[in-house]
């Protein structure tokens, strides 16, 4: 059997101890070891047990969980931990992460989200343990293999970006296996949380930028991310278009960045306007989705785009991706060829009962209607980018050959 995690409860209710234990007693690779009520005992039984993961409350009489914390941080490294609150301010969680804080969760939680984020935490230490052993032991210099970063765009909205973004990076992990991670780039007005159905409290990346700007560790990175049932993990939007302003460029820039070594494909859905994040954003991409649609202002701006792209060195890796390419709007793919000057890449079919059946749900596409003409479409985009290589003309024409006589319109 495979080593369970060791978890210590620290809370100075008795109800609360033995409510997390009952609860935690049911799964089979976590083992409760001990259980203590104030800041102080957790310290001494801690460095006596040597737990793998710490459930700290935050409010404590003699010593409070920051500042236990702390002290945990120095006496007992190799303990994860685990912030509990019932307060859910920015500033509890960036006290936590400075002191050392792997995790905060909201009091109260479900059991869940309790166990999800013990198995993380766990297994995130467990690998940077591992990086920190191959570091020592001699080994060629070769630089590590970073992800692809995929900045999915658009100049005009509602030509489905978004739902491109969310239903790719999902069927990445799905069905290619890859390591993905999701950011709602679109920091006033994202809507990743909703198509994938997602509500957490104090997981953004206003929480994030904000915590680095406090002085954070960036590889406290993961700390911030979101894990769909898809295995996608997901760095959602700010809940306030007002938090948008806090966002740096700067502060983006590391984010993504630290994302690349840690994943296989970094997908960002784009906002559909230029400013200096979205700019930024488009610089550290190795792959631009460029999304257009058969309408005349649609294809317009996209004229404008690619005008502005050569001049800012992006045309070699912009990849245009034609969406809901069988409508009968009486704009042939050749007619918007030849009006943009290059040829379409990739091509994606209307099907809108299933695309707006999966968005109220909130489950995407790719999974509720994996047989689907339009996930077959985003499948093969996403193999082409995996796989490294320019799309083919076949795929081109597949989509042709394969949509559905019955597409819905």
């Amino acid at each position: 059997m495979a080593d369970r995690i060791r978890v210590l409860i620290v809370d100075d209710i008795p109800e609360t101890r033995d409510h997390l234990a009952k609860l935690l007693g049911f799964e089979p690779d976590i083992e409760v070891v001990g259980a203590a009520s104030s800041g102080a005992e957790a310290i001494a039984q801690a460095t006596k047990i040597l737990p793998d993961v710490i459930l700290m409350d935050i409010n404590m009489p003699d010593m409070d969980g920051i500042a236990a914390t702390e002290r945990l941080s120095s006496q007992v490294p190799s303990a994860a931990v685990v912030m509990m609150s019932v307060q859910g301010e920015a500033d509890y969680l960036r006290r936590s992460m400075l002191a050392g804080a792997r995790e905060f969760l909201v009091k109260p939680f479900s059991s869940d989200e309790l166990t999800a984020s013990i198995r993380q935490l766990y297994s995130r230490e467990k690998e940077k343990a591992g990086r920190v052993v191959a570091a020592v032991v001699p080994h060629s210099a070769e630089p590590p293999e970073l992800g692809t970063v995929v900045a999915v765009f658009s100049p005009k909205g509602g030509v489905g970006r978004t739902t491109i973004a969310v239903n790719l990076a999902v069927v990445a992990a799905t069905e290619l296996d890859k390591k993905v991670v999701l950011v709602d780039g679109s920091f006033q007005f994202g809507d990743v949380a909703v198509l994938l159905n997602l509500n957490p409290k104090d997981k953004s990346m206003f929480e994030l930028v904000s915590d680095l700007e406090a002085g954070g560790d960036i590889d406290a990175v993961d700390t911030y991310t979101v894990t769909h049932s898809s295995g996608v993990h997901v760095i959602l939007a700010p809940p306030s278009p007002e938090m948008a302003d806090v966002i740096t460029p700067t502060g983006v820039k590391r984010v993504v960045e630290a994302l690349r070594q840690r994943y296989d494909i970094v997908v960002i859905d784009c906002a559909a306007w230029f400013n200096d994040t979205t700019l930024g954003i488009l610089d550290l991409a190795d792959i631009v989705l460029t999304v257009l649609t058969l309408e005349i202002t649609s294809i317009k701006n996209i004229r404008l785009f690619l005008e502005v792209a050569e001049k800012l060195g992006y045309d070699d890796k912009i990849r245009l991706v034609l969406n809901r390419a069988d409508t009968t709007l009486g704009i042939r793919v050749a007619d918007v060829e030849h009006s943009i000057g290059r040829k379409v890449d990739n091509t994606i079919v209307s099907d809108g009962r299933a695309v707006v059946y999966a968005l109220n749900r909130g489950v995407p596409f790719v999974l509720s209607n994996r047989e689907a003409q339009v996930s077959q479409d985003v499948l093969r985009l996403a193999t082409t980018i995996t796989s490294n290589r320019e799309p083919r003309e076949e795929d081109h024409k597949a989509t042709q050959k394969g949509k559905s006589l019955f597409a819905w319109r």
